[in-house]
């Protein structure tokens, strides 16, 4: 119901219906299809002969049925928009849980007393909920459509339950809060700023990109790898010691830093390409999306210069389509 009120929103708000022209059946070109969605010159050729269709007719026929199985905007707009919420709500949980905890604010107190560590039932249920949502992020890997970061996403939602399982299984919850709120920090922007992507308000989503970078470098690349894996590498070892847990504990922490590393330097490559371009990013030559162009008339453009499109100015468009920012973005998915 929710998704049905956001998607009205969207179409009535937005005009984010994006008509879609269908290909027709035509069992030769979907049997080649099915084994290769952007076929070379010499298999057009041949399908020109077995079908007694134009060449130009076969390109638009493929570029149609590819269109076809694109996400379109309005699924995008609400995946973004519940995400959204989603991240907002458990990141302000997280500080309504945390904020009375003096391991917020001494990192070397999630160590302090340990194993005689109580859990309080705010505690316990932002753990239960983050382990349900992760968990669905991870089962829904192999159903969605497979995008370009799989592995990365992989190794990062099986690390994320790792870290949540061995912290539960031997009391590191206070020091696993922590990471769950700091990964909490820059979600909600980036979905934010993929909503305003979606509705075609540049400069909300340019201000929101910004901000996103911004919190990006505060939380994952300076909180998380010089407090919390500094004090699990160094702070935790007078009170747990050189032990199995500790090592497995921190090989996950630092897996996740690793994969925050190249997520940034793909963000840092785009933001770079948009301010030498003034603000124009070009089309990452890795992405297989492209739109629909009206081939209506029979001038004789090439192939290639019929499959361009400009891309948003900010460069969400093309962190998208990389899978850096879903990261999590994503998705789009989560991104702990």
């Amino acid at each position: 119901m929710n998704c049905r009120v956001v998607a009205f929103v969207g179409e009535r708000v937005f005009d984010l219906r994006q008509p879609t022209k269908t290909a027709p059946v035509n069992p030769i070109l979907e049997k080649v299809y099915a084994k290769k969605k952007t076929p070379d010159n010499s298999t057009i050729q041949d399908l020109s002969k077995q079908t007694d269709m134009k060449v130009r007719q076969i390109e638009r026929w493929f570029r149609h049925r590819r269109n076809q199985d694109r996400t379109p905007v309005i699924k995008k707009f609400c995946e973004s928009s519940w995400r959204c919420t989603y991240y907002a709500v458990i990141f302000c949980y997280g500080m309504y849980t945390l904020w009375d905890k003096e391991w917020l604010w001494k990192t070397e107190m999630c160590w302090k007393g340990w194993p005689e560590h109580h859990v309080s039932a705010d505690l316990y249920w932002y753990y239960a909920i983050q382990a349900g949502f992760y968990l669905s992020l991870s089962l829904s890997l192999f159903v969605d459509h497979k995008r370009k970061d799989f592995m990365e996403m992989i190794v990062h939602h099986f690390a994320t339950l790792g870290l949540m399982f061995f912290s539960w299984m031997n009391n590191f919850v206070r020091v696993g809060s922590l990471v769950l709120l700091i990964h909490d920090c820059a979600d909600p922007i980036m979905e934010a700023a993929k909503m305003a992507k979606y509705v075609k308000k540049d400069g909300v989503c340019n201000s929101l990109f910004v901000l996103f970078i911004l919190t990006w470098i505060a939380t994952r690349m300076t909180i998380f790898p010089f407090r919390i894996i500094y004090s699990t590498l160094f702070e935790a070892v007078p009170e747990i010691g050189i032990c199995f847990v500790y090592y497995v504990y921190n090989t996950l922490l630092i897996t996740l830093q690793v994969l925050h590393i190249i997520w940034f330097y793909f963000i840092v490559l785009i933001a770079k390409e948009a301010i030498i371009t003034g603000g124009q990013v070009k089309k990452d030559s890795r992405s297989s999306d492209e739109t629909i162009s009206d081939d209506s008339s029979s001038n004789g453009k090439e192939c290639s210069k019929r499959r361009e499109h400009p891309i948003n100015k900010n460069g969400l468009a093309q962190l998208e389509q990389n899978g850096t920012v879903n990261p999590l973005s994503c998705g789009d998915r989560g991104d702990l």
